[in-house]
């Protein structure tokens, strides 16, 4: 008889998470080892348990599905179910088997499961099946940055960012009191900040413009930006001075 599939429910609705175990009763195949009510607790179980496969809500109290997914040392093999379509995209780009959209049949349920199993029995790649995304893009910017600094999860609200620094494949995040290392690169946060808030003045900095207290001349055609409180000085280059008339409009 084949090793069960060692399975955690993260879902913060109860309703969902009995109707989910009961779509999975009577499966012989899939054992359900924990469920989680928040991305906290599921984060330590994933990390504790390594489970083979999680059912994964996205929008949770104390940290989402994907904050959750960016802090995991262990990563089993995802299936999402939300009420919400938007983020199917982001949703397969963390290489998901499925994208269930609430409500969602028994039947649907097992899709996903038969699909899970195979991946894991290593029957199938884990390539994203194209068919399967939607045409809807992700349009959110974030509002807020999770960073685990050891054994800490700190929780950065985007409004309390006053610029940000390249560090290859890192950035380092300022805030007015701190800063924070992150392994994601300059591109996703230009990306994802309100460009009405935010510009990339350099290939090294993205600065919050309201943190702005002066544009100084530093070289021919080059430029520094002073900040306010402590008249730290960022560079400026061509391309981003650009940015910075744009935003400020000068």
């Amino acid at each position: 008889m084949s090793t069960k599939i060692r399975t955690i429910i993260i879902e913060d609705e109860l309703l969902a998470r009995n109707l989910v175990k009961s779509y999975l009763d009577d499966n012989e195949q899939i054992e359900i080892i924990a469920e989680c009510e928040n991305g906290f607790d599921g984060l330590k179980a994933i990390n504790d348990m390594k489970p083979d496969l999680i059912l994964l809500d996205v929008q949770m109290p104390k940290l989402t599905g994907f904050e959750m997914l960016e802090l995991l040392e262990y990563r089993p093999e995802i299936i999402f179910t939300t009420a919400y379509n938007q983020y199917a995209i982001k949703a397969f780009e963390h290489h998901a088997v499925d994208y269930l959209l609430k409500p969602f049949s028994k039947e649907r349920l097992m899709e996903s499961i038969d699909r899970a199993i195979e991946r894991i029995r290593g029957n199938v790649s884990s390539d994203t099946p194209i068919d399967k995304l939607t045409e809807e893009p992700e349009s959110d910017f974030i509002e807020r940055v999770v960073v685990k600094d050891k054994s800490k999860i700190h929780i950065i609200p985007v409004d309390h960012i006053r610029y940000l620094e390249s560090l290859d494949d890192y950035v380092m995040i300022y805030t007015k009191d701190k800063r924070f290392v992150k392994q994601k690169t300059m591109k996703f946060f230009e990306k994802h900040l309100n460009p009405s808030e935010f510009a990339r003045i350099h290939r090294s900095f993205i600065v919050r413009v309201d943190e702005i207290a002066e544009i100084q001349q530093y070289e021919k055609e080059t430029h520094v930006a002073i900040l306010k409180n402590d008249h730290a000085k960022l560079k400026i280059s061509k391309s981003g001075y650009k940015n910075l008339k744009n935003v400020l409009s000068f």
